[in-house]
């Protein structure tokens, strides 16, 4: 087993004892396996703005993709119900890897407390060909969410993405879909 495996073992294994969330979303050609873990729990620090450890795992239309991410989100006084987070992530596919920085919004709609909480999200990460590696050139990622807390704990949601990978030699459309899920918040 290569080092390189034993590493990505250890952290999902890791991750998954200590995750904070675990979520699975599908639609007819992908799936896709989302864990993050709170830091500040982990770490004991205490400060309005979280930290977060992300992993995901992609499967479409036969080829794989693996991120691991960590960012830091607070929310804004001036906005209730408005989270900004940024931070960076590693991101690994077929003879290509980048570190794209990401930036992400989240509005919990201020809905009354007979409606469940319900958030809008949209994240961007984006790396130029010097922060990508291999045969990469530059990587583009677009994502939009809809989530709603149906139990307590218990989310379900829907989004579109858009991956772009683009090596040297030629630009793929790594993934453009919709997608719906199950999320699980510990």
């Amino acid at each position: 087993m290569s080092h390189l495996k034993i590493l990505f073992f250890a952290l999902s294994t890791t991750a998954l004892l200590n995750a904070t969330s675990l979520g699975l979303n599908i639609n007819s050609e992908d799936v896709e396996v989302q864990g993050s873990m709170n830091l500040n729990s982990v770490f004991g620090t205490t400060g309005s703005t979280t930290f977060l450890l992300n992993g995901q795992y992609l499967h479409s239309d036969g080829a794989n993709m693996t991120s691991f991410g960590i960012s830091g989100e607070n929310s804004l006084e001036a906005a209730p119900g408005l989270t900004f987070g940024f931070g960076a992530k590693a991101v690994f596919a077929d003879d290509f890897m980048a570190i794209p920085l990401l930036a992400k919004a989240i509005w919990t709609l201020p809905f009354d407390s007979d409606i469940p909480t319900t958030s809008l999200s949209a994240n961007l990460a984006y790396a130029p060909s010097v922060l990508t590696f291999i045969e990469g050139e530059s990587y583009f990622e677009f994502r939009t969410e809809a989530d709603m807390e149906v139990i307590s704990n218990i989310h379900i949601f829907a989004g579109y993405r858009n991956i772009d990978t683009n090596y040297e030699n030629k630009d793929y459309n790594f993934n453009d879909s919709w997608y719906g899920g199950l999320k699980l918040r510990f």
